[in-house]
């Protein structure tokens, strides 16, 4: 009777125990959290960060300059397939977020982090690869821009803020 009662409590905790992890690991599978606002760095439990320099990740953009109010579209590319992500524009001169995303391809969802729309997050865990945003400046000047991008491979490895190479502000003296 003592070992039905040991290996019955075994079992539960088990259960309990496992049953906390997947709705742990749920809560991230559709998005981002807000608390990674600022530094972009996934709040997993025992995530393994890799060297921004040493990724399979590109963003990048057509555009060497933008000026007030221009739609700039972005490209993540990617040689390995990812499930999660974060992308934000971000000012050269303050690493401050900037601008709004108009265009999000399916399996992305905008995040207010300062400002509606300043942020894409995933909004799935949907195998992703290349994907393509329309990014708008703000109507007012604000500098230089990169872009940024935290990349999630699985929920123990990921790579955070990968920069696009500077958008200048056009028109500035």
């Amino acid at each position: 009777m003592e070992d039905g009662r040991g290996a019955h409590t075994a079992i539960v905790g088990w259960a309990c125990m496992t049953l906390c992890l997947v709705s742990y690991a749920a809560a991230f599978s559709h998005g981002a959290s807000l608390s990674a606002c600022t530094d972009m760095m996934p709040r997993h439990l025992r995530v393994q960060l890799h060297s921004s320099n040493n990724n399979y990740i590109t963003v990048h953009t057509n555009m060497s300059f933008y000026f007030p109010g221009d739609r700039v579209p972005v490209t993540v590319r990617s040689t390995r397939d990812y499930m999660g992500f974060m992308l934000q524009a971000r000012k050269v001169s303050n690493n401050k977020i900037a601008g709004t995303f108009i265009f999000l391809p399916p399996g992305s969802k905008l995040l207010t982090c300062f400002e509606d729309g300043d942020t894409v997050t995933h909004s799935d865990k949907s195998l992703k690869r290349n994907l393509s945003f329309v990014w708008k400046a703000p109507d007012q000047p604000i500098g230089d821009i990169k872009f940024f991008i935290s990349i999630v491979q699985s929920y123990f490895v990921y790579w955070a803020k990968i920069e696009s190479a500077v958008v200048a502000q056009g028109g500035q003296n």
